[in-house]
């Protein structure tokens, strides 16, 4: 199978993969020109090892192809610091302007919170991704990107968004929203990434952690499965002009 190029978070990735699903779920982020060892910033594949792993550990059924894609992600994100980028596991909605990252434990209703934008402002908002973007320091200011790993709604858009806050989602009976410490953030943040192994990735992953949680807006949001909840988090999160 020949080689699959994508450009991700504006790096050129080089991919070498087993199989079509990978291809296909990547369609949206080719690069024009087929990229080589020599002008890829990131050549990636899923190790004999890292499938027969992954195979352990998901049901029977489950195809070799996605598992391939998971593996290959997992080993983009593990490279990604190095070149200054990193994945945050969140929902990120933009409204043209801006970008939102809504992050939570699976279960919260990350999916759920979405839609209600979605519900409450239509073609106002998109979603960039809906829940493994990357995020990057570009030129001064914080970005999210899209990428064909969003989960299984399929939400992502190849684009990136000035990132302008981000938001740990709590269940609540009433809508709250309110700033969030950088203290108390650490703890909810760390099981939304992927932390590498190699020291060097490690490092760089906490430094760009510690410019994320002291430059980016932070909030919590207590909310409820309402419009509302949609309504106080955009009005909250909002720049000012």
């Amino acid at each position: 199978m020949p080689d699959l190029s994508i450009r991700l978070a504006d790096f050129d990735i080089l991919i070498h993969a087993r199989h079509e699903y990978v291809v296909h779920q990547c369609k949206d982020y080719l690069t024009p020109v087929p990229l080589t060892e020599e002008t890829a910033d990131l050549i990636v594949e899923a190790s004999s090892e890292e499938l027969a792993e992954e195979k352990r550990k998901n049901p029977p059924h489950m195809q070799e192809s996605y598992m391939e894609s998971i593996c290959i992600y997992r080993a983009i994100c593990r490279e990604l610091p190095l070149l200054g980028g990193m994945l945050l596991h969140s929902a990120v909605i933009s409204d043209g302007t801006y970008g939102y990252a809504f992050t939570a434990n699976s279960g919260v209703g990350k999916t759920t919170h979405v839609k209600l934008w979605q519900k409450a402002f239509g073609d106002e908002i998109s979603i960039v991704n809906g829940d493994k973007p990357i995020i990057r320091k570009k030129d001064g200011t914080w970005y999210a990107y899209g990428t064909p790993w969003c989960g299984k709604e399929g939400w992502n858009i190849n684009t990136s968004v000035p990132l302008a806050g981000i938001c740990f989602l709590r269940r609540g009976e009433t809508n709250a929203i309110a700033p969030f410490s950088t203290e108390s953030a650490v703890a909810d943040i760390m099981p939304q990434l992927l932390i590498p192994e190699d020291p060097q990735a490690l490092m760089a992953t906490l430094d760009m952690l510690d410019g994320i949680l002291t430059e980016i807006p932070l909030y919590e949001l207590f909310c409820t499965i309402s419009e509302e909840a949609a309504r106080i988090a955009r009005a909250a999160m909002t720049p000012a002009p």
